[in-house]
C-alpha cells in the first residue's frame, strides 16, 4: 500500500506557507502538481504546472506579500481530496494591515499535492 495524505501532513503543508520558503512549499507537490493562484489572468487565476513552476509561483506570492501570514487554518482531508479554510493577513499597497478570508480546494496523489486551487473573498 502506497503513501497517502494524512491530516497531519496536510496541516504541515498549510503551515509551510507561513515559512515563506518556496522550496519547502513546493516539496509537498507532486512532480506534475498544479497550483491555481487566487488571482491572475487565467479563468482559474494564474496557473502553475509542474513542481518547478509551482515553486516560482509560490515565490512570486511571497515576494508580493513579504509579511503575509495564514491564520485560523482549518484543514480537512477525505481520501484524495481536502480543503483549507483560512484568513490571510498582510500589509496592503496602502500600508494598512488587511485580513482576507479564503479557502483552497486540494487534490492529492499519494502523500503529495496534485492540485491546489485557491479562492479568496474580495471587496466589491
Amino acid at each position: 500500500m502506497g503513501a497517502k495524505m494524512t491530516l497531519e501532513r496536510a496541516v504541515e503543508f498549510g503551515a509551510a506557507w507561513n515559512s515563506h520558503n518556496a522550496d519547502r512549499v513546493a516539496s509537498f507537490f507532486a512532480d506534475d502538481g498544479v497550483y491555481h493562484a487566487s488571482v491572475g489572468p487565467d479563468p482559474l487565476g494564474k496557473s502553475y504546472y509542474g513542481r518547478e513552476e509551482v515553486r516560482r509561483g509560490v515565490q512570486a506570492f511571497f515576494d508580493r506579500f513579504p509579511d503575509g501570514q495564514f491564520e485560523n487554518l482549518k484543514v480537512q482531508v477525505a481520501g484524495d481530496i481536502g480543503t483549507f479554510e483560512w484568513d490571510f493577513v498582510a500589509t496592503d499597497a496602502s500600508g494598512q494591515r488587511a485580513r482576507i478570508a479564503g479557502c483552497d480546494l486540494l487534490e492529492f496523489a499519494g502523500d503529495k499535492v496534485a492540485k491546489k486551487n485557491a479562492f479568496r473573498k474580495g471587496r466589491a
